[in-house]
């Protein structure tokens, strides 16, 4: 039997099913995270929405502070302040690139981070809030802007974009559908417990972390993006050659 040249090669179906989804997913994550992160500036600027609770929650963490928690919480915001976070995100960078010997993906997580520093400070300096009053904070003194939360934002998308890493691009196909969502829920969970430190020893307002998420799902949705453009740029079919005189 004659074949043509307008066969489908095995497998090319699924992979650009795969290459769809993965574009859906980006964009719904862009378009979410950039939502939550406009909603909370135009709250902050208009002090309306969710910045009228700014107050009440600030003092409801500070005046509910105990020992216990104090001492936990101290060591998980020390640990995931940008500073440290970009020492453990190079050292892992570095250590993954070794170990496998493969550049892109410790690259998309250096380039994700190097991004969210950037952005954190470009976007502190243009909206210029101030961080509430020096006399609640429970770690020093701290004289930075308050939006956004660089401890949460930082965080988010570290976590975020390893695990999607680690799991979406990992080449392993058999994960576990519960396997991803744990996961995401872990890293989603640790970013939680980051912002509530930072409400809770007195830096933040609440739209500040909540802003920080948002950011934070915009940049893993742009990492989601650029890895999918850079699989669809290695799928495509190459130009066939020139047919001999």
């Amino acid at each position: 039997m004659l074949t043509t040249h307008l066969e489908q090669p095995r497998g090319s179906v699924p992979a650009a099913r795969s290459q769809r989804t993965a574009f859906f997913a980006a964009a719904g994550l862009l378009v979410a995270g950039e939502a939550v992160f406009w909603l909370m500036l135009a709250a902050v600027q208009t002090n309306s929405g969710l910045a009228l609770l700014d107050g009440g929650v600030h003092d409801a963490l500070v005046a509910g502070r105990t020992p216990a928690a104090t001492a936990v919480l101290a060591a998980v915001s020390t640990v995931t302040s940008p500073t440290w976070m970009t020492v453990i995100g190079g050292l892992l960078a570095l250590g993954w690139a070794v170990r496998k010997r493969e550049i892109w993906r410790p690259a998309l997580l250096l380039g994700a981070m190097a991004a969210t520093f950037g952005a954190s400070t470009l976007i502190k300096h243009q909206i210029g809030r101030a961080r509430p009053s020096a006399a609640d904070f429970l770690m020093g003194p701290d004289d930075a802007l308050s939006f956004p939360s660089g401890h949460t934002f930082g965080t988010g998308v570290f976590l975020l974009v390893l695990v999607y890493l680690l799991l979406g691009r990992a080449g392993v196909r058999s994960v576990r559908r519960s396997t991803a969502v744990l996961a995401f829920s872990g890293a989603a969970l640790g970013t939680l417990l980051v912002a509530f430190s930072r409400i809770y020893f007195g830096y933040h307002w609440l739209t500040d972390v909540v802003a920080s998420m948002g950011l934070a799902v915009a940049v893993t949705g742009l990492v989601v993006l650029v890895d999918g453009l850079r699989d669809a740029r290695k799928a495509a079919p190459a130009a066939p050659a020139a047919p001999a005189a």
